[in-house]
């Protein structure tokens, strides 16, 4: 096969044969890296004035990179998080490139030298056990849909399972054999088993039976029979919040979404006194120091140890520095 020497056979490649064929990455992946390019092909036209098909590598140096992620959070309002997603998707674009086309090294290497912005890390948002509680009682079971709600949204809270893999959860994936458990396909194609409640084990049971549905079946369709999409899935969240505010006011303080129900799994077996290399397995975390955020987030396990700490006697007293030096900096 002749080496594409021309950027727009090297973008085709990259996605057919690089991400498609090689890396075989996830819809969701391919996704979000069709979308930068989208953004970064229509951003140099109008920079250069060229066409998408008539750009070259060296169009898109560092400057040219860098004058992209500018305008992404200065037009766009995109967040540093975003920008750095983008800036992902196009450094492994340019470490494709230094293997298929070595005579733009220099180009390749200082993209590849942009670093990511450094971002805040909130704290994370979860629903205490009274308001995941009042959530899944406002649902109506005596309907269809009202009981593939109360299904999923306990499934959810239960797993603390990613929405993409609920939408996708076919029914042979549940076992109701002892122990009763979840098979998930997770983030980056590893797959984990999770026990379930015998409550969660009853309710899915009875919803399989409504569904009438075999094991290839989506577990929970839309009325449609097809996989939830994720705009759907948030909707009927944000339904069953609403039905709940009567009862728990406070949740109209909060941002509430799919991933936030994983949040609150997470805190309340934390909470339960599970171990947190127990619970990145749980959630299928690829390291344990995404689970750590957990801890940060718990107020109740820092006011216990806080508790266990004793106070300190007597009057402290304040440091003065004796130096100009030192106490030019004291004063920073």
């Amino acid at each position: 096969m002749t080496k594409p020497s021309h950027f727009s056979s090297l973008v085709q490649c990259f996605f057919t044969e690089h991400l498609c064929g090689h890396k075989q990455v996830s819809p969701r992946t391919m996704t979000a890296y069709r979308d930068t390019f989208r953004l970064l092909l229509a951003f140099m036209q109008e920079r250069t004035g060229h066409t998408p098909s008539d750009l070259n590598i060296t169009d898109l140096d560092a400057p040219d990179v860098l004058a992209f992620l500018d305008h992404l959070e200065s037009n766009r309002q995109n967040l540093p998080r975003t920008r750095n997603i983008r800036l992902s998707a196009i450094r492994s674009f340019f470490r494709f490139i230094s293997v298929r086309d070595v005579d733009h090294l220099a180009i390749v290497n200082r993209v590849l030298a942009i670093p990511n912005k450094r971002t805040d890390r909130p704290l994370i948002t979860f629903l205490t056990r009274s308001e995941i509680e009042a959530i899944l009682e406002s649902t109506d079971r005596k309907t269809w849909l009202g009981s593939r709600d109360h299904a999923l949204l306990l499934t959810m809270y239960n797993t603390g399972a990613r929405a993409s893999e609920l939408s996708n959860l076919k029914c042979g994936q549940v076992s109701f054999a002892s122990p009763t458990m979840i098979q998930l396909h997770g983030k980056g194609r590893k797959d984990r088993s999770v026990p379930l409640w015998p409550q969660t084990s009853r309710v899915l049971q009875q919803w399989f039976r409504i569904l009438e549905a075999d094991d290839n079946a989506l577990a929970f369709p839309s009325t449609r029979s097809t996989p939830l999409s994720a705009d759907a899935l948030d909707q009927l969240l944000q339904r069953a919040v609403k039905k709940a505010l009567p009862k728990c006011p406070d949740l109209a303080h909060k941002r509430i979404t799919p991933h936030v129900i994983r949040h609150t799994t997470a805190l309340h077996l934390l909470q339960s006194g599970v171990d947190i290399a127990v619970i990145a397995l749980w959630l299928g975390h690829e390291s344990i120091e995404t689970t750590h955020g957990y801890v940060e987030a718990d107020l109740e396990m820092k006011q216990r140890a806080l508790d266990r700490m004793t106070p300190v006697s007597g009057k402290v007293s304040r440091f003065k520095p004796g130096d100009s030096l030192l106490r030019f900096l004291s004063g920073l």
